[in-house]
């Protein structure tokens, strides 16, 4: 059987790859033609660029300026300061203060240099960065601490630490004593709230004075208004700077302890035994001196005895002292002994008043903390009253022992007064005379208590 052949040539399959259909306008073998809207987009994002590049240029250069303003410029005539400085030697020279301690800005200068580093000469270097030049060694004298001879002497430059501002000021209770000391005693006290018991530290006793060659001495401590009973410690041979290092407890109530007073006696004791007392100690146990339930370390020169007996009403010691520059009258009370107390009223307390006269006129009057029923209360409280030079002709003081019973009545035992000699004579007299002829100095005595008549 034969094949037939067609005239026409049968189509050949398509690939898949070949084109649909050709663009329009377009020759058959050729790329098709870029539009308009492709060339302006094109263009578009050229110019964005380089607008975004110009940008970020003028940001480098303006965040140079301001970082540029930050930082420290060359001061004006700074070299040539640096070159002088180096060739006169001034490390040899004395220090001479001049314009560049001054702390105002110049107008062409955009900082102020600190006091510390006023007088460095700054120089350029190659790097681009600043140090500084050597300078003096001395700084300005105002910038030193002062030394007692007033010169600067082995001074050190300013940055360097200097040992005399680092130095502990010197204790001198164990050398400065006074020309009648009779001995210093050194003790601590600290009060237990919750246990009620008051530790009282005896520490060391310094400088004593002994009826002989050698000194045997221990102490006895009271806590006065009660004499009777007392704690002793242990008695150091042949010593006149004791270090006892030893404790004791009283019990008392928190109620009254404010109101005690703590009481140490140094004897001598000789070869029979027998006790010779060498001073005593009177401290008065106040708020502030048990505020905080901490040991107190404390210090007290001892006082002697007084031999005499008291007057009939009882004696008062108290100082006076006036400073002329303030103008300020100041009293101390410091204890009295020997007091008449009117034991069928009811003892509740013992107070001072103290008032201030003139022309025989009430000025001012303060008052001590109240004492409980004793015949030799301690105080050791000061007052101060504001005093003209010119009023201490016709000025006088009055203090005044009060007792106060029950139902809110109080009791006078006794006053004395001193003042100039319109008001006064005698002791008092010469107590105030005393005080007026030693001006900021304490003036110690013992004074007589007068009674008082009732009205």
């Amino acid at each position: 059987m034969g094949v037939v052949l067609s005239p026409h040539p049968a189509p050949s399959r398509r690939e898949p790859w070949a084109p649909l259909a050709l663009v329009p306008g377009t020759r058959p073998g050729r790329s098709p033609g870029v539009s308009g809207k492709q060339l302006a987009l094109v263009i578009g994002g050229t110019i964005g660029g380089l607008l975004l590049l110009l940008l970020i240029g003028a940001s480098c250069c303006l965040w140079r300026r301001f970082c540029a303003t930050l930082t420290y410029e060359e001061l004006p005539g700074t070299p040539a300061m640096a070159r002088a400085a180096a060739s006169s030697g001034q490390q040899d020279r004395p220090c001479q203060p001049h314009a560049r301690t001054q702390l105002s800005r110049p107008p062409d200068v955009p900082f102020v240099v600190p006091p510390s580093l006023q007088g460095r000469d700054w120089v350029p270097l190659h790097s681009g960065e600043w140090t500084h030049a050597p300078w003096d060694s001395c700084p300005a004298s105002e910038l030193l601490p002062h030394t007692p001879s007033g010169g600067l002497g082995d001074a050190c430059m300013v940055g360097a630490i200097n040992p005399e501002l680092y130095k502990f000021p010197e204790d001198k209770s164990e050398t400065d004593f006074p020309a009648d000391c009779l001995g210093r005693l050194w003790f601590s006290v600290e009060y237990e709230q919750e246990a009620e018991r008051l530790l009282v530290g005896l520490i060391k006793a310094r400088h004593l004075q002994a009826p002989s060659e050698t000194c045997s001495p221990l102490v006895k401590l009271y806590l006065l208004p009660d004499e009777r009973r007392f704690l002793q410690s242990k008695t150091k041979r042949k010593t006149s700077n004791p270090q006892f290092d030893e404790h004791f407890i009283f019990q008392v109530s928190s109620k009254t302890v404010t109101q005690r007073v703590l009481k140490f006696s140094v004897y001598h004791v000789d070869r029979q035994r027998k006790h010779q007392l060498l001073g005593q100690v009177l401290f008065p146990l106040k708020n502030e001196t048990l505020a905080g339930d901490c040991r107190r370390v404390i210090w007290r020169d001892l006082e002697a005895e007084s031999l005499e007996p008291p007057s009939e009403f009882g004696d008062l010691q108290f100082c006076l002292s006036y400073n002329d520059y303030l103008s300020r009258l100041t009293v101390v009370v410091l204890r009295a002994r020997g007091l008449q107390l009117q034991e069928d009223r009811g003892i509740v307390s013992v107070f001072v008043k103290v008032s201030l006269m003139n022309h025989n006129k009430f000025v001012k009057c303060k008052k001590t903390s109240a004492v409980l029923g004793s015949i030799n209360p301690v105080y050791n409280e000061t007052f101060s009253f504001k005093a003209d030079a010119t009023e201490l002709d016709t000025a006088s003081l009055s203090l005044t022992v009060v007792q106060n019973t029950e139902g809110d009545k109080s009791q006078q035992l006794g006053r004395v007064v001193v003042g100039p000699y319109m008001y006064t004579r005698g002791r008092e007299l010469e107590h105030w005379d005393e005080m007026l002829s030693k001006p900021k100095e304490l003036v110690k005595r013992w004074h007589s208590l007068c009674g008082i008549t009732e009205p």
